[in-house]
């Protein structure tokens, strides 16, 4: 892989890491587009994952510091005796509700019953190794454009009861409850197996479902990332080193590594500020739009290529495995 070719890596990862059009199902279309074989190019998605994660990091460190205060505080009330949970204040219940969200995560390392020790993390892997796996991405962003379409819907029917109550404030709750964390937290599980199926969209359209605010959603959802972007890129690492050595691992340069990096990190910081501008303005809908649009291309591409038994875009023969 060439420093061109990573920084447009870098890119699409900066842009749909966070914009609700999903990171793993563009990567996907990226790599299969280019003819770049990301399996054993460990490092490189972990560097890729670093620069998003220092982009949340940025955009959200204020929150980031209020949240440390409030772990602080926190422990203070649970070891004083003082701790009252329906008299946390907003940054505790935040705190709290997105420790409960992170919970779900924990089940993709259950094994699934009957199916011979695999888990939930194991499935993505098993699809992106076969052919199918194109037409899977494309089935996943058609789930992510409905999901995205009812979120709205949602939302457009709480501001009309609030029109019609005769109140200006933005509809929905300003704080989640335990089962607002819970639901969220499923769904992300959801986004992680299937690829194609946008992480921020289908929780964000989760947290409208729910009747949470959608500004209060997203950075909930955004902030939820953090540790979800973090373990995925230690989880990826621990791969990275016990493949080190082999020439798999070797695939990237360290300034195609680097380039890729920091691409995916000044574009995902810019893409936060955006996608937090469009839900401001009611703007989401484009977003619809492109999921549904894409998915249908690439499952007409992909049973193009099935039939024909060749990539389409590099001429190259299609893998079954």
């Amino acid at each position: 892989m060439n420093i061109i070719q990573a920084i447009i890596l870098g890119i699409v990862q900066g842009l749909t890491e966070f914009l609700p059009v999903s990171s793993s199902g563009h990567l996907t279309i990226f790599q299969h587009i280019m003819g770049v074989d990301m399996e054993g190019n460990l490092f490189f998605n972990v560097m890729l994952h670093v620069g998003t994660l220092v982009a949340v990091c940025v955009v959200y460190y204020k929150l980031i510091f209020r949240l440390i205060k409030a772990f602080i505080g926190l422990l203070k009330d649970i070891f004083t005796g003082s701790f009252k949970w329906s008299q946390m204040d907003g940054d505790k219940n935040l705190l709290v509700m997105l420790v409960i969200g992170l919970l779900p995560l924990f089940l993709l390392f259950v094994p699934i019953p009957g199916a011979g020790g695999i888990n939930g993390k194991d499935i993505a892997g098993i699809w992106q190794g076969n052919t199918g796996y194109f037409i899977i991405t494309g089935f996943a962003l058609l789930a992510t454009s409905i999901m995205l379409w009812v979120g709205i819907k949602a939302m457009d029917n709480a501001a009309n009861k609030t029109a019609h109550g005769g109140s200006v404030k933005a509809p929905g709750r300003k704080r989640l409850n335990t089962l607002d964390a819970i639901c969220i937290g499923i769904t992300q599980c959801m986004a992680a197996v299937f690829p194609g199926l946008s992480r921020s969209g289908s929780t964000l359209a989760m947290g409208e479902l729910r009747g949470v605010n959608k500004q209060v959603a997203l950075d909930y959802t955004f902030v939820l990332g953090i540790p979800s972007i973090l373990a995925a890129a230690l989880l990826e690492g621990k791969e990275a080193l016990e493949a080190q050595g082999t020439q798999d691992t070797l695939q990237v340069g360290t300034p195609a590594m680097i380039a890729g990096m920091i691409a995916a990190m000044i574009v995902g910081f810019f893409a936060i500020k955006l996608f937090k501008w469009m839900l401001a303005k009611d703007r989401t809908n484009v977003f619809v739009v492109y999921t549904a649009l894409m998915g249908i291309a690439i499952i007409v591409v992909g049973v193009i290529e099935l039939s024909s038994g060749n990539n389409l875009f590099s001429g190259q023969p299609l893998t079954f495995g």
